[in-house]
């Protein structure tokens, strides 16, 4: 059975991408995430979470689009590939805060269509109790 992949993994994952150099495949990044997740993902088990699917998307695009890169010094090749890297990240939050806000626009415009307040809206949470649950046996 597939291991499943925790938050971690998938920011982790995410970053992979992020900072990827090269020819981008599905199956280049299950082999480069075997060493973050512990075991080798299946391009089923990657491509189910939507960061990773959207940061692949993008960084492919990314990738198509690129200029080729002249030799330079490792200081140099470290500094342009963190920037790279950030770049990456910046352009894929971007999208993933665009679309956070048209979410929250939808959110605002239902909760005007079916008449729930702002003082609804922002109600506390009802804390949770987990130690009065009684055990059974």
């Amino acid at each position: 059975m597939a291991k499943h992949l925790t938050e971690d993994d998938i920011q982790r994952i995410v970053s992979l991408i992020d900072g990827w150099d090269g020819k981008l495949g599905w199956e280049t990044l299950c082999d480069e995430a075997a060493a973050i997740v512990g075991g080798r993902p299946t391009r089923q088990t990657l491509s189910s979470h939507e960061a990773i699917k959207s940061a692949f998307d993008h960084q492919k695009k990314l990738l198509r689009s690129g200029a080729v890169v002249k030799k330079r010094p490792p200081s140099l090749d470290i500094a342009a590939q963190r920037i790279r890297r950030l770049e990456a990240e910046n352009s894929r939050l971007t999208l993933e805060n665009e679309r956070l806000l048209e979410r929250f626009q939808r959110w605002q415009y239902n909760a005007y269509k079916f008449n729930v307040s702002a003082a609804k809206l922002d109600a506390p949470l009802l804390p949770v109790d987990r130690h009065s649950a009684e055990k059974k046996s």
